[in-house]
């Protein structure tokens, strides 16, 4: 540790994560990535006290697993807590939240152009769910991969959309909620996949699974998959709000300069390796207390982090995708740049790096 101590700034708190991952310096580090037992996508955790909790999709339904760590999920029983008795159609990407001491499961569910999204709550993680309420999303489009959060004592929803009725790309958007079933106000696009590295795979390109967190300095960031779940080209990018930021005005957002996580080097941010071990890794999410953005890790420590995709040797296919655990820490110092935009074509600032 002596030569952490005699760096400083972001230098000596890379040095920290690093540190923190190989050798297990702190508390918060978790166990090496792995493959779990579940062959399936999308994962979805948090952790309540010391038992984590996870939401996965049965086909026509929703099940909940709990267990002692991320990497035992796959042994803990699944409860089904929601059942598709309507014939809404596929269910796609539910995703666990807690607000206020009760649990909100967003799904969405439709066929083809009909998905929308749902949401169902209860006071227990794994019972006593309430019927399905569509949610009153602004200007009714397709959507799917929908999550709520809060920042600076106001929820917000953003998920993945089509800006009009036709299949052409999926764009992120934010919305406001006077409630946790309540969307307000008008939606707002805040990323589309318009940069070379998001447009590797198309028909159509892919902006989706948005999961926030907030960085050491308070700063809000969207994390996200970009590119076709269909191909090993998925990867993960973020979003960085400016400090003092408007999460509604997209041009406070700014986009990392290529994948933070992915498995081919040339689509990769220049200062980030491509993965080792797995392909296509995408759909995460962080593991946090209680689901709580407020409670991300600090500057150093590493913290769980589960994500799906497919072994390295196997062939690539929505099948083949299982999830795994891994971790992930703050990266400072990062700087993301864009052109010809309005506003300062510049911000510096925490980016993420994660880890197999």
């Amino acid at each position: 540790m002596k030569l952490s101590r005699a760096l400083t700034g972001a230098a000596a708190l890379a040095l920290t994560c690093l540190l923190t991952l190989v050798t297990g310096l702190t508390s918060a580090t978790p166990a090496r990535a792995a493959q779990t037992g579940l062959r399936a996508a999308d994962p979805s955790v948090l952790r309540v006290g010391g038992t984590y909790i996870s939401v996965q999709s049965t086909g026509a339904g929703i099940a909940v697993r709990q267990a002692s760590s991320t990497g035992t999920l796959d042994a803990a029983p699944a409860r089904q807590i929601w059942s598709d008795t309507r014939d809404l159609g596929e269910v796609w990407a539910p995703e666990i939240v807690r607000d206020g001491g009760r649990y909100y499961v967003y799904f969405s569910a439709g066929r083809g152009s009909a998905h929308r999204m749902y949401v169902i709550s209860s006071a227990n993680p794994d019972s006593g769910y309430t019927g399905e309420t569509r949610l009153a999303l602004p200007d009714d489009k397709w959507a799917i991969d929908g999550t709520m959060f809060t920042f600076n004592g106001q929820r917000w929803f953003v998920w993945s959309g089509w800006a009009g009725d036709t299949n052409v790309e999926q764009n992120l958007y934010i919305a406001r909620m006077s409630s946790p079933t309540a969307p307000t106000g008008a939606r707002s696009v805040i990323s589309q996949p318009r940069e070379s590295w998001e447009r590797v795979v198309g028909n159509p390109f892919i902006n989706e699974a948005p999961e926030a967190i907030k960085d050491p300095s308070g700063q809000l960031h969207i994390v996200y998959s970009a590119n076709g779940s269909w191909s090993d080209q998925y990867c993960l990018a973020d979003l960085r709000l400016r400090a003092g930021g408007d999460p509604t005005y997209v041009w406070d957002w700014y986009k990392s300069n290529g994948c933070l996580f992915g498995s081919h080097r040339d689509t990769m941010m220049s200062g980030w390796d491509p993965t080792l071990n797995v392909n296509g890794p995408g759909h995460h999410t962080f593991v946090l207390l209680d689901g709580d953005i407020a409670t991300s890790p600090p500057a150093g420590p590493t913290f769980p982090l589960m994500f799906h995709a497919v072994p390295k040797g196997t062939p690539y296919s929505w099948a083949n995708r299982s999830w795994y655990t891994g971790s992930f820490c703050w990266w400072g110092n990062t700087t993301y740049s864009r052109a010809n935009v309005p506003g300062a074509n510049t911000n510096t600032g925490w980016s993420l790096k994660f880890f197999e």
